[in-house]
């Protein structure tokens, strides 16, 4: 799993998910937008975008950690499907 700041000093971070989804070795990986950028268009951007999830600062704790927890098991069950 790989959260992404929004926000990155000096770095498109659309770009960074962009080159990330045309990698064949990093393209499976989920991908979990962190931003302060909380507005309804900002989240559907993100999530228009491709980003698995879109979670918003200040983060909820207890939000996160179930997020990161589904996605884990998610990616276990794909990853035992094809073997």
């Amino acid at each position: 799993m790989i959260l992404l700041d929004i926000n990155l000093p000096e770095v498109d971070s659309y770009e960074v998910f962009k080159t990330r989804q045309q990698t064949t070795t990093t393209q499976h990986i989920p991908v979990v937008a962190v931003s302060a950028n909380a507005m309804p268009n900002d989240i559907e951007k993100g999530l228009a975008t491709g980003f698995t999830e879109y979670v918003t600062k200040p983060i909820d704790v207890r939000f996160m950690l179930q997020t990161i927890e589904r996605l884990l098991q998610q990616t276990e069950e794909t990853l035992n499907s094809t073997h």
